[in-house]
């Protein structure tokens, strides 16, 4: 080591000794340590030395380096308990003082919204399906008839793990809860009715979108299925839901890979009070369209998947956002807050547990 970097060593140390503040200690730390201090320029040195150079000189500028590290986090250590023990010398705590209630738990909307879509679909005789979240892509998009190029499988869109399965497969965070169909009509055969709710990953986030939400999808298998019951099952859920007859749904052709056709399904609203109420047609004066959910007869491809023969099974599938659905019917206009954890918003907009939802009472329970 020469004269001059053992010196800058021992002013290095001295300064620590001596500093007084954690910001202080950090500029030390950053002048000597951060990707441009005079350590790290020295550790980018060796490259261009000889080994037999190099076999001397990384010793000395590791150690060095070493003896710098333990003098900052020694120091930073020292005054963090410094601070501490004089917090605690001042601060006194009255014993006098009436004991704060604890906080009251609620139920969570999406928790709340869930067992309402059970009650709900439990009367039309769906079964409740779930599936494991960390997923293969041969069931979260082959199956699925979603090709090699889908903008869906890109790395910018779905979380992907490093690892594959025993059989080759790439692993990920499943991006919907359309792989429990696969699942349930591989188990299970047809005919099929079933829901599939669940927690679902996209690499998205602002007001209305969360790199993890919930989502629930139904699917039903069976023999002489048209686009007639799909119509009919989506109607009865959302007025039964939504709590309301004036429920009227339109139909828009679309395109999703596991359905054929696919149509984009919209419910009228009207504005009232500065918020929009479902109900009535969004053709009426006053009124509009608001896109909910996306549904259609399930593909013919994605039935051979599953290994049934599509001339005898036909069906359809739908998926909407669980999220989303607690917005409209409760009244929240940002999604984030649904996962932040704050108290105050889940004392708000939480549930009492003894609102359990029944058909005949009203699925909509009363914050």
């Amino acid at each position: 080591m020469s004269s001059e970097n053992q010196n800058r060593t021992e002013q290095a140390l001295k300064r620590l000794e001596s500093a007084q503040s954690v910001a202080e200690i950090e500029d030390i730390r950053v002048e000597a340590l951060g990707k441009q201090g005079w350590v790290s320029q020295l550790m980018k040195t060796l490259g261009k030395m000889s080994p037999e150079e190099r076999q001397v000189e990384a010793p000395r500028i590791q150690a060095m380096r070493t003896r710098i590290a333990d003098a900052v986090a020694e120091r930073k250590a020292a005054l963090e308990e410094a601070a501490l023990n004089e917090r605690l010398a001042s601060e006194t705590l009255d014993l006098t003082l009436p004991a704060q209630a604890a906080p009251r738990g609620t139920i969570h909307p999406v928790s709340q919204v869930m067992d309402e879509l059970a009650e709900i679909f439990a009367h039309l005789g769906f079964a409740v399906k779930t599936g494991p979240e960390i997923e293969d892509d041969w069931h979260n998009f082959t199956a699925l008839n979603m090709a090699e190029t889908h903008p869906a499988r890109a790395m910018h869109d779905t979380f992907y793990f490093p690892d594959t399965d025993s059989e080759g497969r790439r692993m990920l965070l499943r991006t919907h809860t359309s792989p429990v169909q696969i699942r349930t009509m591989v188990a299970e055969g047809a005919p099929v009715r079933i829901i599939a709710p669940g927690r679902v990953y996209r690499s998205d986030s602002d007001a209305t979108h969360t790199p993890m939400f919930h989502q629930v999808e139904g699917l039903v298998i069976d023999k002489g299925i048209h686009l007639g019951h799909l119509k009919w099952t989506l109607e009865t859920f959302l007025k039964a839901f939504f709590e309301t007859d004036e429920i009227v749904l339109r139909l828009r052709p679309s395109y999703f890979p596991f359905t054929e056709p696919s149509v984009e399904v919209d419910v009228g609203f009207a504005v009232k009070d500065g918020k929009r109420v479902l109900g009535g047609s969004g053709d009426e004066e006053g009124h509009g369209w608001m896109e909910l959910l996306g549904s259609g007869m399930v593909n013919r491809r994605v039935i051979e998947f599953a290994g049934l023969d599509p001339d005898e099974w036909q069906g359809f599938a739908w998926g909407l956002g669980v999220d989303r659905l607690a917005m409209l019917k409760y009244g929240m206009d940002d999604l984030r807050a649904f996962f932040d954890g704050d108290a105050r918003w889940a004392a708000h907009y939480g549930f009492s547990p003894f609102d359990q939802p029944t058909l005949s009472a009203g699925v909509g329970a009363r914050p």
